[in-house]
């Protein structure tokens, strides 16, 4: 038989070419498409770096996951002690808790994630581990499951401590897995404000710490961070339409840099690059030619998502495939793998993806297929 190609060339028209390096004044940073994992960009990636609050990325990741398999409720009270209590008078942000006060899961989450409290950290670790060594631990092995590589957690804050360690590669992973498998307490690292109803005083309102989600610009997270011997830092991720950007970056020398840098540098990755949805696991659908079928066509899937990220100079150069021995004979079952989707960037194999069938077809019956088999010898396809 023949052998098909089904050609599907996308062309667009360009506007202007890729600019320079976007030049970030910060120490160490990277910049991530969520979809496709492609990194845009990065300067020193896996450079050591203190975290500083961002590590609370991870105190936020394993309540969250507790709360998912429903071994932890938001309505659940925390006991706090005086472990926790003295953060809040040590200087560092607080969610002002006292001691002895019962706060909730969902109060302390916030109290984490929107101001940034200390306090909170160590009371909602305590509250789920028994100690802060202890959630220490489950965030370690939390880290190493979802591909940390350089990255120590010695504490559910961090706050001042030489081993509580990390790098911005390792951030962004965190940062993505937040955002993929938390969608709905992901929410709360939007929240622009949480007021606690503190014991013995006013509520005290304080504001999110991320300066981009006060700008209007599809931010929606994650989370700064501050040392004195790290300076700033943020893991920050913004929208536009379907598409998202993490950008990670440490070492920016003030607060107001923290701001200005990250916003460019995750405006430079919308600008210079496109990403597209090649294929949905089990929901694109293409659509094959078949052979002494009950149908002249099949649906065929792929089992898994495939998004891919190209610069915008490039995109003209940018073409799918189907390719398949074809038509294809009939019987066919579901699940049987019948093609292959094949993306090319000029003449370069970026990814072949298998195609299976999406459906069971049957074949004619005899009579009907010696039928069709005569009619195709004398006159060709019909």
């Amino acid at each position: 038989m023949n052998k098909f190609f089904l050609i599907i060339l996308i062309f667009f028209s360009i506007n202007g070419s890729l600019i320079a390096n976007p030049n970030i004044n910060a120490r160490t940073g990277i910049l991530v498409d969520y979809h496709s994992d492609e990194i845009l960009y990065e300067f020193d990636a896996d450079a050591q770096i203190y975290p500083a609050s961002m590590t609370k990325i991870m105190t936020s990741i394993i309540a969250f996951d507790l709360l998912k398999k429903n071994k932890l409720f938001l309505d659940d009270m925390f006991v706090v002690s005086e472990n926790a209590w003295r953060l809040s008078q040590s200087g560092y942000s607080s969610m002002f808790i006292m001691v002895n006060d019962e706060v909730s899961v969902e109060d302390l989450l916030r109290g984490i994630i929107v101001a940034s409290g200390n306090d909170a950290c160590v009371a909602l670790a305590e509250g789920i581990a028994g100690s802060e060594e202890n959630f220490a631990e489950m965030m370690n092995e939390k880290a190493i499951e979802i591909g940390m590589t350089s990255t120590n957690f010695t504490n559910s804050s961090g706050i001042n401590d030489p081993d509580n360690i990390s790098t911005v590669r390792d951030i962004a992973i965190m940062s993505k897995f937040l955002i993929k498998n938390y969608p709905v307490f992901y929410e709360i690292f939007k929240e622009k404000t949480f007021t606690w109803d503190r014991t013995g005083g006013d509520p005290i309102k304080q504001g999110n710490r991320n300066p981009l989600l006060y700008k209007n610009v599809g931010a929606d997270g994650v989370k700064t961070g501050y040392l004195a011997v790290e300076k700033y830092s943020l893991a920050s991720s913004m929208k536009k339409g379907d598409r998202r950007l993490i950008a990670v970056a440490s070492g920016f020398p003030t607060k107001n840099l923290r701001s200005t840098e990250s916003l460019k540098l995750l405006n430079w990755g919308f600008r210079n690059t496109n990403t597209f949805e090649v294929s949905k696991k089990n929901k694109s659908i293409f659509e094959l030619e078949t052979w002494l079928g009950k149908s002249n066509k099949i649906k065929a899937v792929t089992n898994e998502d495939f998004y891919l990220t190209i610069n915008k100079k490039d995109i003209r150069n940018l073409q799918v495939s189907l390719k398949y021995e074809g038509p294809i004979v009939a019987p066919i079952k579901k699940g049987e793998k019948i093609a292959s989707l094949v993306v090319k960037k000029k003449d370069e194999i970026v990814k072949t993806l298998p195609l299976y069938a999406n459906e069971d077809l049957k074949k004619v019956n005899f009579f009907k297929s010696l039928v069709t088999s005569i009619n195709y010898l004398i006159w060709g396809d019909v």
